[in-house]
């Protein structure tokens, strides 16, 4: 199923406006083992956020996501699976999360695991766009909610 007929039927099942609009459609992650886990993570409701470096949005040129928006989450492959909706967006130094905001995402136990994951992560990134890892690092931490799986 292509992206466009996937849309096509989540505006009929949820009887939304044919003008509705998404605002990306994407899959999590740079690998497929890790794309399709969080995806998974996604279905089950134990992801409800997710955060990038603000420093990607800058070099890309992309808008900062809203709450409001909605996305499509694809599988690795690009597989539309689902839509979430942005709930809240907040910037936040990376040597600043707690426990309490990163468990938001579903994938570890404790800070440390976050640390270590998204440390290796964010410094792919940034070698990959040209810029360097930082502890004090500007994070955009978005808040969804599952709205639609098929």
């Amino acid at each position: 199923m292509t992206i466009d007929e996937f849309w096509s039927e989540f505006l009929k099942d949820t009887g939304r406006s044919p003008d509705t609009k998404y605002t990306d459609a994407f899959c999590f992650d740079i690998t497929e083992k890790a794309a399709n886990g969080l995806l998974e993570l996604v279905l089950q409701g134990k992801k409800q956020a997710t955060s990038s470096s603000l420093k990607d949005y800058e070099i890309e040129g992309e808008e900062l996501p809203k709450a409001g928006e909605l996305s499509i989450v694809t599988d690795f492959a690009g597989n539309p699976r689902c839509v979430i909706e942005t709930t809240a967006v907040s910037i936040i130094p990376y040597n600043e999360m707690t426990f309490d905001i990163v468990k938001r995402e579903g994938e570890d136990e404790c800070l440390e695991t976050w640390q270590m994951n998204h440390e290796h992560f964010f410094r792919e990134s940034a070698k990959q766009l040209g810029y360097e890892f930082t502890y004090d690092m500007p994070v955009v931490f978005e808040d969804f909610k599952l709205i639609y799986s098929k």
